[in-house]
């Protein structure tokens, strides 16, 4: 048997770009960690965004653990509530709700609103529910713009289409109105026209908010998407036969899956989900939590952001960052740990997004994301680098479903090499 650890630069993926003298911003990055996997290892693609469903972040790690969207998908709102610590009553359900900027054209122009400092999205987020909290709706404050709506009651529906904030740059917000999924359905219609009212109301109270009035970019509109209700996952421990797992996040969407599937959620202090996070907290996170664990799920949001922002330079420093930061001090302390005898089986490493997010779309793509794995086990297949292109050239094929998860910790144990650790291509 074996532990692992999967590496997950969320958002991290792209395309070949002219300005990058037609390498991905991930080719264009020094990688020396992920590069040390691809070459001591197996590489391949992971179909993380299926068909039929949104190209988000919830069904993409969802997919990377093995979890199948057809089966158990609630929506974003309710998997980020359960990571609040929000009990969902039988007839509530729940939104993700961003504190977005849209411009006086009516222009989707930031869905973030310049990433909100935290302290300020929830005096907002408190006093949207002081105004218009009731028995029907009720406000909470998350992460900086990441926040939640609740609607209570058998009058309300999640049977409504929505606009993903952050793939709807550029667009007037009038295309991007919600909707009934069958316009015979009464409930869906009340929703959609109550959540258009409860926007247009929330709008002119941020606009004369004393806190908006000195932002740089204001916080001028809630935007709500991806309802539903409570989630029933199977637990992570009974899908994988006994294997515990850990999840390491600054989102709650991720968090709220680990809480979701009971697994080990592990909050890291300074950890922001942007390229300010604690990298430090986070590695040394994974490496406490390998030791009473099968699987450690270690995800860094900050690559993802700076994709939607468009921001190429920040994209590359994030990446650059994920590698020094978090990926090769990881392994050489997994190194340690086997010459310090603090562990005695073997570990598996891998590396892949959750989705790819190209700088020039600003949103997510649903093409199949570059993986590789590395371990005692996995004999190398000639690739020498991580990257998207190398990746289709690798010998482990299109994986999906369980596939990665089971890979990881269903091996046969083998002896580790001379030095006391799995091989890892030189980067320890």
């Amino acid at each position: 048997m074996a532990k692992a650890i999967i590496f997950l630069p969320d958002g991290m993926a792209d395309n070949r770009l002219d300005k990058l003298n037609n390498k991905t911003p991930l080719e264009y990055a020094n990688t020396p960690g992920m590069d040390s996997i691809a070459k001591a290892g197996v590489n391949g693609t992971f179909r993380t965004l299926i068909d039929g469903f949104p190209t988000s972040s919830d069904v993409a790690n969802m997919s990377v653990l093995g979890y199948d969207p057809a089966e158990c998908y609630p929506g974003r709102g309710p998997i980020e509530a359960v990571s609040q610590g929000i009990k969902l009553g039988p007839q509530d359900i729940a939104w993700r709700c961003n504190l977005v900027n849209v411009t006086r054209e009516g222009i989707m122009n930031d869905y973030s609103s310049g990433h909100l400092a935290e302290d300020v999205a929830e005096v907002l987020m408190n006093d949207l529910q002081k105004e218009f909290g009731s028995d029907l709706v009720t406000f909470y404050s998350g992460v900086s713009y990441r926040n939640l709506l609740v609607l209570h009651g058998e009058q309300f529906s999640d049977k409504v289409t929505y606009a993903k904030p952050d793939s709807s740059h550029g667009e007037h917000i009038d295309d991007l109105v919600w909707t009934a999924l069958d316009q015979d359905d009464v409930k869906a219609q009340f929703t959609v026209d109550f959540i258009k009212d409860l926007c247009e109301k929330a709008a002119k109270f941020l606009a004369d908010h004393s806190l908006n009035k000195k932002l740089k970019v204001t916080a001028n509109r809630i935007w709500p998407w991806s309802p539903g209700y409570q989630p029933d996952f199977k637990p992570f421990l009974e899908k994988y036969d006994g294997k515990k797992g850990a999840v390491i996040s600054a989102v709650d969407v991720v968090k709220g899956i680990g809480l979701c599937a009971k697994m080990e959620v592990i909050e890291v202090a300074g950890a922001t989900g942007f390229i300010d996070t604690n990298y430090a907290g986070k590695a040394a996170a994974a490496l406490e939590a390998i030791k009473r664990n099968d699987l450690v799920y270690l995800h860094v949001e900050a690559i993802d952001e700076c994709s939607h922002l468009g921001d190429l330079d920040l994209k590359i420093k994030a990446i650059n960052d994920f590698d020094s930061q978090i990926v090769i001090p990881v392994m050489k302390g997994i190194c340690e740990m086997f010459k310090n005898g603090e562990l005695d089986c073997d570990i598996n490493f891998a590396v892949l997004p959750d989705h790819p997010v190209p700088i020039q779309l600003r949103k997510h793509t649903r093409t199949p994301v570059p993986l590789a794995i590395c371990g005692p086990n996995f004999t190398p297949d000639g690739v020498d680098v991580y990257s998207e292109i190398e990746a289709l050239n690798g010998s482990l094929g299109l994986l999906g479903g369980e596939d990665l998860v089971r890979t990881l910790i269903f091996e046969k144990k083998q002896t580790i090499c001379g030095d006391g650790c799995a091989d890892c291509g030189g980067s320890c």
